[in-house]
């Protein structure tokens, strides 16, 4: 521990969740986009400039299918539906095998994961950061 102190390796690291094309914060890091396209009239080379995203990561983005079902999500019960077949698209092996990662990074380096929806409550990021946490992630606050 005192090595640690000394070289400066004592700072907590995390995962970040965020809006995609928000302004990025201190200590935020690499972005994840973890959407299943990228941003549409954008160009490629202009993602990490324009605050999208470093690296795309679309096996942790919800199947088409669900995307239309959490846009179409009106009330508790489909938003329900939508969260248990997330969930279970998360828990086929790749997914599970890149949340594992994540989390293993979370506590070696900063970064972030984020989607394009306004509102987090009703994203696919809001139970992406359940998963990381059940996965062990270290997860920073949501107002950084």
């Amino acid at each position: 521990m005192a090595r640690e102190a000394q070289v400066g390796y004592a700072e907590a690291m995390s995962i970040s969740i965020v809006r995609l094309g928000s302004p990025r914060h201190a200590k935020e890091g690499l972005r994840l986009g973890t959407v299943r396209r990228p941003p549409r009239g954008v160009a490629k080379a202009d993602f990490a400039t324009l605050d999208y995203y470093d690296v795309w990561l679309p096996t942790l983005a919800p199947s088409q299918p669900l995307v239309t079902l959490a846009l179409g999500s009106t009330d508790e019960k489909s938003w329900k539906s939508f969260e248990r077949r997330y969930r279970a698209e998360m828990k086929k092996p790749e997914p599970s095998h890149v949340l594992d990662v994540l989390a293993a990074l979370s506590h070696q380096t900063n970064f972030s994961v984020g989607c394009y929806c306004e509102d987090e409550s009703r994203c696919h990021r809001s139970i992406l950061r359940e998963l990381l946490a059940e996965h062990g992630a270290s997860i920073s606050s949501p107002a950084l």
